[in-house]
């Protein structure tokens, strides 16, 4: 039986638009949705600042709360992040479940993860959601699930849960170091062979798992629902040109993404901020389309990657007006709308239909980077001299002064090596 759902939005007064606002719950009800929840109702609430105790006032509060009792509803979403106070003083003036945007999301994750490090990645997110929510949650700690085991109604102390979800983030966090240092060798060995990399990257949703399986026959799930796939997925993909390049599904994203998860999925983002070229997919369908351009540039600003060569590919363009898919006019319209004076090359296609897939290869052929080599003086601290073996390894170099603390080097290197070592560069 799926979950009966009232969604609850809130905004700031003054802060922000209605329609930014709207924006928000009504992806809050595709998140939902995706959940398996079936929505029963949506209210919102504008105040002047949040209530302490409650988030929201206690005429709203009454008014969810007879909402539940009249639509029968066993759980409550608040498009929001609450407090531990908040979410305990809900729960107890709702008499039903009350969770918030973040948790949503988490188990959103923990359902559509797959592989190992996925799981890993999710679970780790959720300790650290947990940990300050312990508090008053009682003997039964229910929250916890199936995370960290099964306990007894006997273990009712918090210092004793506090110990041992501390304990169990430390292992989860020592194994996320071990995988992310083996993909970091795959990506070495991947690196050393002279083909090129391109991640795709684009919000939630916008058909990435799609055009990923097109292009490569990967048979990566694909669903309408968001966050249909976690794991990344590597693949190998020849070009009209007879160029071969290696191409990577990730993760979607979108707005207000826990920080608990970008910290966890620190490896995935990795191998976007190693590509050669990113494929930005965006469902120019969307009314939205805009406003998902603007959050993944931010995005990618802040994981060290909005530098890299993009291609916009302007997806599910089958659904739009014969005579409305110019790509260079649409992708000029969603950089515009995303406030930025940037360019990027566009393409429009269909993923289902298989529209475009053939203009979209040559493209990526006529703008993709080649590796040039480059010329540069490295300054590597004592304490990193792998990265001076890697530039044995991959570059040729010319002249190599060991000092006390650092170790310089001249050297010939490909470009992706310079992006990847670009911090030891000689200013």
């Amino acid at each position: 039986m799926p979950e009966r759902a009232i969604l609850a939005g809130f905004e700031h007064k003054g802060r922000g638009s209605r329609a930014h606002a709207g924006e928000s719950l009504e992806e809050l009800r595709e998140l939902a949705r995706s959940a398996g929840a079936e929505i029963l109702q949506t209210v919102t609430q504008t105040v002047e600042t949040p209530h302490a105790a409650t988030l929201i006032g206690q005429g709203k509060v009454d008014e969810i709360a007879a909402m539940v009792t009249a639509l029968k509803a066993n759980l409550v979403v608040f498009d929001h992040d609450l407090t531990p106070t908040q979410q305990r003083n809900l729960e107890a003036k709702l008499d039903t479940k009350v969770i918030d945007r973040t948790q949503l999301i988490l188990d959103i994750f923990a359902a559509r993860a797959r592989t190992r490090e996925g799981r890993m990645q999710v679970e780790l997110a959720q300790l650290n959601y947990l940990l300050p929510r312990l508090t008053g949650q009682g003997t039964s700690l229910s929250r916890l699930g199936g995370g960290i085991g099964t306990r007894g109604p006997g273990e009712t102390k918090l210092e004793t849960d506090r110990r041992r979800i501390a304990k169990r983030i430390k292992k989860i966090e020592g194994d996320l170091e071990q995988v992310r240092t083996g993909r970091g060798l795959h990506r070495s060995k991947r690196q050393s062979i002279p083909l090129a990399t391109l991640a795709m990257v684009g919000y939630t949703n916008a058909g990435k798992s799609s055009l990923f399986n097109k292009l490569t026959q990967a048979g990566v799930l694909a669903d309408a629902k968001m966050f249909a796939t976690l794991d990344p997925t590597v693949r190998g993909l020849t070009l009209p040109s007879r160029r071969k390049v290696l191409l990577s599904d990730t993760v979607g994203f979108i707005r207000n993404l826990p920080t608990t998860l970008v910290k966890a999925f620190r490896a995935t983002l990795e191998e976007v901020a190693d590509a050669a070229m990113l494929l930005h997919v965006v469902d120019v369908s969307s009314p939205q389309a805009g406003a998902h351009t603007a959050h993944v540039l931010k995005v990618l600003g802040e994981i060290g990657a909005v530098d890299i060569s993009q291609l916009l590919v302007l997806n599910k363009g089958d659904l739009l007006p014969e005579d409305d898919r110019d790509a260079e006019r649409w992708a000029r319209r969603l950089l515009d709308d995303a406030g930025g004076k940037i360019e990027f090359p566009a393409v429009i296609t269909g993923a289902l239909t298989g529209m475009g897939i053939d203009a979209l290869l040559e493209r990526i052929d006529a703008v993709l980077p080649l590796d040039r080599i480059v010329t540069r003086r490295f300054v590597v601290p004592v304490g990193e001299l792998g990265d001076v073996a890697l530039l044995h390894e991959r570059g040729r170099v010319n002249r190599v002064e060991y000092g006390q603390d650092v170790c310089e080097v001249e050297a010939e290197v490909p470009e992706s090596l310079l992006r990847r070592l670009g911090r030891w560069v000689e200013q």
